[in-house]
């Protein structure tokens, strides 16, 4: 398919003026959201940026707690079948009405082939009309943490998705679709133009059903990739707020009349993931084997890690260091594993030369330049530290959208990578099951290496179904052991969410890292 022009929205944009009094808010980041298609990525930006547009049926506070969205209420019918009752007078932002035969169209697009979401709902196996306010969902085994799973779950419409050849979602970069670049929901606000990697905006919904916490009507989403220029975009106030902050210019910022800085720890964890399912890495010299699927060098290169460092210099304090691939306030953390190794050049380099590699073996490392707290410099950081242990690293920083599209291709075609991880259910089942579980075409969907273990994919399975809380926070710090003695990832460190706002704005900045447009004012 062409890609579709943005020239008629672009006009409308420079042509619609905000009434007298209108609060506008205006902010930038990095990068930008990759698509208006809430099924094409399961990444904090995107599905930040569209459950502004879309709303799924169940929606998180303020505070990250659950209350009603689209349903009202819900109740467990039997272990595995939930009833949910939908709000009535809903309308969508062309005024047609919400009804059941949206969500059941949603969740079936949903689990479709192409689409990023297929892990948050693989417990479901199908949604059934009771009448039009009325939906059951129904899952394959009894599921503890049914309704934080639906949190993500932006509804679509039906009709919409029909009139413009959208039913299935398709794979950015290898096909194109209507909706990956409009979007048209139920939520507060509606998109107005988008001019990918420069300007996105949305304006007040009129029709939105919520008593707005907002003042705003129109909302400017702009993309500046350099640190530099963003920043002096708010030092100027060309921009009410931008939404990642170089560690570098908090100071500065801190000093600043009119200014204010914003932080919370993040629930997000930084890893490093190794390619473990190739027979030979294509970036790596050493030929006919993979170097990655010997467990001694996946703790060499741990061991080779200096993560305390990275963390006080390089992120200048705005990273924890972590052993685990989940951090606090998820649910399942356990701070007695939560112990990082010291680093062990020595040690490492004996690993190595036991595993075969006396004299190490050069890798590429793919990272995103646009995307975490100094992620570009912390890949930087990362290639000394190899090196002195004989880990030949070519660092290929690139742009998130191109990132992304490399790594999660339908090949996975990465032999070593940093990225970042939210547990969309803020639960450790959603990482286990998403970044850890062996890929079988729904678990595992961002297991980029490819690690396999049966012994964990059978706790998994057993977490996703247990409803004793003992005896699931038992099996999920089983896991934890196995995956550390599998050194089947390299956690990082958790990050500190760090925003910075005029002081006529405020906002709410929660732990997940989404920028929720009903909960800022501009005053």
């Amino acid at each position: 398919m062409p890609r579709i022009p943005f020239s008629a929205m672009a006009l409308l944009a420079a042509l619609t003026v905000s009434p007298a009094g209108a609060a506008t808010f205006r902010w930038a980041n990095d990068g930008d959201v990759n698509a208006m298609d809430p099924a094409t990525r399961q990444e904090t930006v995107q599905l930040s940026f569209l459950a502004n547009i879309y709303e799924p049926l169940v929606r998180r506070n303020r505070d990250l707690g659950l209350e009603p969205a689209l349903a009202t209420s819900w109740e467990q019918t039997s272990p595995t079948v939930w009833r949910f009752h939908l709000r009535s007078g809903v309308k969508w932002q062309d005024g047609s009405p919400f009804t059941a035969d949206d969500v059941v169209f949603t969740l079936k697009r949903t689990l479709s082939p192409n689409s990023s979401m297929r892990a948050p709902m693989s417990p479901v196996k199908e949604a059934r009309k009771i009448d039009d306010l009325t939906v059951e969902f129904e899952t394959f085994t009894p599921d503890p943490i049914f309704l934080q799973e639906q949190t993500n779950l932006l509804i679509m419409s039906k009709a919409w998705c029909e009139a413009h050849n959208a039913t299935e979602p398709v794979t950015i970069g290898k096909e194109d679709n209507y909706a990956l670049h409009y979007a048209m929901g139920t939520g507060p606000f509606k998109q107005v133009s988008r001019e990918p990697d420069r300007k996105t905006v949305v304006e007040k919904n009129p029709l939105w059903w919520d008593k707005p916490q907002h003042n705003l009507d129109r909302v400017e989403f702009n993309v500046i990739s350099s640190a530099p220029t963003r920043v002096a975009a708010l030092l100027s106030g060309e921009v009410d707020m931008i939404y990642s902050v170089p560690p570098q210019d908090i100071a500065r910022i801190k000093q600043t009349e009119g200014l204010k800085l914003l932080q919370t720890p993040e629930l997000r964890t930084i890893y490093l993931g190794l390619n473990q399912s190739r027979n030979e890495l294509p970036s790596s010299d050493v030929k006919g084997k993979n170097p990655f699927k010997d467990v001694r060098v996946r703790e060499a290169v741990a061991l080779a890690i200096d993560e305390p460092t990275i963390a006080s210099r390089v992120m200048l304090g705005l990273g924890h260091p972590t052993w685990e691939m989940w951090g606090p306030g998820v649910n399942g953390y356990d701070a007695a594993l939560d112990v990082r190794p010291k680093t062990d050049p020595a040690k490492a380099k004996q690993l190595l030369a036991d595993a075969g590699y006396p004299n190490g073996f050069r890798v590429g490392l793919d990272c995103p330049n646009d995307r975490y707290v100094m992620d570009e410099q912390i890949c930087t950081a990362l290639v000394p530290m190899l090196a002195r242990i004989g880990i030949k690293v070519d660092l290929n920083a690139q742009t998130k959208s191109k990132f992304f599209s490399k790594i999660l291709a339908p090949n996975y075609d990465t032999d070593f990578y940093m990225l970042g991880w939210t547990p969309a259910t803020y639960d450790a089942h959603n990482a286990l099951y998403t970044l850890l579980g062996t890929r079988d075409g729904k678990r595992g969907e961002v297991n980029a290496g490819g690690y396999s273990n049966p012994a964990l994919d059978a706790l998994i399975e057993k977490i996703g179904v247990e409803t004793d809380a003992a005896k699931r926070a038992a099996m999920i710090h089983q896991s934890i052991e196995i995956v550390q003695k599998d050194v089947a990832t390299i956690p990082l460190h958790q990050q500190v969410i760090v925003w910075a706002a005029k002081n006529n704005v405020e906002m709410a900045q929660p732990a997940d890292n989404f920028l929720p447009y009903r909960f800022v004012q501009v005053k």
